[in-house]
């Protein structure tokens, strides 16, 4: 009889529980843990509502949000699919302009959204404004580019959603690529094919306050229908077909779980909007998918179960997690600013059969 070798490996849960959906609870706590509070803060909306979020601010949540939209893309590789939607600037208005992209049929069920890209090109600038802003502003040729998501409420009203920041220097000309994969999630929870995306591109100082430079004027995008025919704004979309690729551990979006559905990750979206305790509190983001483990795993046998006791039943786990970043506004001393909050475990990477927090044995060769 051939002998049987074991593989164990400890595993710590990261959520609440075995398979367990992350809650609004467990989301405040977490919140309050992380910045040492007792209970949620009272905020007015006219304590956000002048609020305006420092560049430095920006930064950091950016450069978290980036960091974790890394981890949960880390190992997952792009098929063959790549796809370029075409926008158009809708409307500009001195620095800050609105894209338009039509995304109808671009994202059908069976494929998983990896990465999206905006690409916009920089014109080059002239010489001579070059040299006049030289003279002028010596010390900065630096501008900040924002993008935002725009979401049209149904009262009507509008709110953006930072998606991502950068610095682009006036001396530079060419593409430039901004990582909006969250602004395409959050229209993907709309669950309006038809509705377009929107996106806001804002261009601004580099730094605020006396003598701040004037570089931002001089950056330029090129917008459809240019004379040299070129530089139109691009949506690229980096997706996975499920059927090639077996879902990368997903649920298959057009089954229902039922009791025979193996353990897989399900989509589950948290809306921070609706959230009573999150308004006037919670600036960024306005939601994010957390995903969800459901499904039953294989059971080990009753002997082998019998002489090692400790599997017990095994249940489908969240194995894997990323953090989740967020900007806060904190009240101190009669003044309202915001704060970056990074919380861990917030979003399910992967799931994984386990039993008693361990993973399940795999049989090695002798």
């Amino acid at each position: 009889m051939r002998p049987l070798w074991l593989c164990w490996v400890l595993w710590v849960l990261p959520l609440a529980g075995p398979g367990a959906a992350l809650t609004g609870e467990q989301l405040l706590g977490s919140l309050l843990r992380q910045l040492q509070l007792s209970e949620v803060p009272v905020l007015d909306r006219a304590d956000v509502e002048e609020l305006a979020i420092p560049a430095h601010v920006r930064a950091q949540y950016v450069a978290l949000l980036q960091r974790s939209h890394r981890d949960r893309s880390r190992g997952k590789r792009f098929s063959q699919h790549f796809q370029e939607v075409a926008g158009r600037f809708l409307a500009s208005e001195a620095s800050t302009h609105l894209l338009v992209f039509s995304m109808e049929q671009r994202l059908p069920p069976n494929r998983e959204l990896v990465q999206a890209v905006l690409r916009l090109f920089q014109e080059p600038v002239p010489r001579a404004a070059l040299h006049r802003h030289w003279r002028l502003s010596p010390r900065s040729d630096r501008a900040r580019v924002t993008v935002e998501w725009l979401s049209v409420r149904d009262d009507g009203s509008n709110r953006t959603s930072l998606i991502d920041s950068r610095l682009v220097s006036v001396h530079e000309s060419g593409w430039k690529a901004f990582d909006v994969t969250e602004a395409v999630n959050f229209w993907q929870q709309l669950s309006r094919p038809r509705q377009p995306l929107l996106l806001q591109v804002s261009v601004q100082r580099e730094h605020l306050g006396p003598g701040a430079s004037e570089a931002h004027r001089l950056v330029r995008f090129a917008s459809q229908g240019t004379p040299e025919g070129r530089g139109e704004p691009q949506l690229e979309l980096h997706t996975l077909d499920l059927r090639d690729y077996g879902a990368q551990g997903d649920c298959d979006p057009e089954a229902p779980v039922t009791e025979g559905t193996r353990c897989c990750r399900q989509e589950m979206y948290i809306d921070l909007q609706g959230m009573k305790w999150a308004e006037n509190w919670v600036l960024e983001p306005p939601g994010f998918l957390a995903y969800e483990c459901v499904g039953t795993c294989q059971q080990p046998p009753e002997a082998l179960a019998f002489k090692w006791p400790v599997l017990g039943p095994r249940q489908c786990i969240a194995s894997e997690t990323a953090s989740l970043p967020m900007i806060v506004s904190i009240k101190e001393g009669g003044r309202t600013r915001p704060q970056v909050v990074s919380l861990p475990n917030m979003r399910v990477q992967k799931c994984s059969c386990a039993s008693d927090g361990a993973l399940v044995p795999r049989r090695l060769q002798p």
